[in-house]
């Protein structure tokens, strides 16, 4: 299997979360990290998601290219994705994670 960019960055951060918690690192640091693991994680399973089921809807590949992304490819959609998950209301983190995961990115791409 193939890792891409992002799947290196997942794994660089868990490695660095694990890396603070077994030196007994600053907890908030480690706090603040594994948040935005958390956060990436969950961006990273909804592009992979939005961009399986793209494969066979030419209406997401359509929505993607007019909103200005580009061809349907991992960059653009997780790019998509990334921007549409930034501009969900600010609330706690957990709030913030599940806003990402019950997002219909699909429906967000037609609209």
């Amino acid at each position: 299997m193939r890792v891409d960019d992002y799947q290196k960055e997942i794994v660089d951060l868990e490695t660095q979360v694990d890396r603070l918690v077994e030196e007994e690192g600053d907890a908030r640091t480690i706090a603040e990290l594994s948040m935005q693991l958390e956060i990436l994680k969950a961006i990273y399973s909804r592009a992979i998601d939005l961009l399986a089921h793209g494969r066979t809807d030419e209406a997401l590949r359509y929505g993607l290219r007019i909103q200005g992304y580009g061809d349907w490819n991992l960059d653009n959609v997780y790019a998509f994705v990334y921007e549409r998950a930034v501009e969900l209301e600010p609330r706690v983190h957990s709030a913030f994670v599940g806003g990402i995961k019950t997002t219909d990115f699909a429906l967000l791409l037609n609209s």
